[in-house]
C-alpha cells in the first residue's frame, strides 16, 4: 500500500469492525489519509456517542504526530516534556491509546483511530485495522 484510498479504508474498517465484534465492544472507527482528512468512518450500533469525536481525534493525532497515541501518555503528564499537548490543535490531540499511523515505504500515509472501549480494547481493534492495511 502507498496511500489510503476509499477501498483501502474500507478494508481497514472491515478488519477493525470484525475485531470489535469478536471482543463484543461496539466501536467508532476513523480512517484518515496523510493530510489528516477523513477517508472513512464507522459507528457500530450502540457505540458511545462521545467515541465519534474521540476516534477521529485519535486518527488525527496519530497522523499529524506520526506516532501511536499511546506513546504520548507518559510525556503528556504534568511535569513531563509534552505536558499540555492535549490542549493544542483545537484540543484534537489525544494522549491515550487507540490511534495508529499507517506506514508505507517508511512514510506515514494515514492513520486509524478507534474509540468505544477500554484503552486496551481500542488498541486491539485499531491494531486489527493496521494489520489489514499492512497485508
Amino acid at each position: 500500500m502507498t496511500n489510503v484510498s476509499t477501498e483501502v479504508a474500507k478494508s481497514i474498517l472491515a478488519a477493525a469492525e470484525e475485531k470489535a465484534t469478536e471482543i463484543e465492544v461496539p466501536m467508532c472507527i476513523a480512517v484518515f489519509d496523510e493530510g489528516a482528512n477523513m477517508v472513512a468512518f464507522r459507528r457500530m450500533d450502540d457505540a458511545l456517542l462521545a467515541s465519534i469525536d474521540i476516534a477521529q481525534n485519535k486518527a488525527y493525532s496519530a497522523v499529524s504526530l506520526k506516532m501511536p497515541t499511546h506513546e504520548l501518555a507518559d510525556a503528556g503528564q504534568p511535569n513531563e516534556s509534552l505536558f499540555g499537548i492535549h490542549s493544542t490543535n483545537d484540543d484534537r490531540i489525544v494522549i491515550f491509546g487507540g490511534g495508529y499511523p499507517l506506514r508505507a515505504n517508511g512514510n506515514v500515509v494515514g492513520a486509524v483511530g478507534v474509540s468505544g472501549g477500554a484503552v486496551e480494547e481500542d488498541r486491539t481493534v485499531a491494531e486489527a485495522g493496521v494489520e489489514a492495511f499492512e497485508s
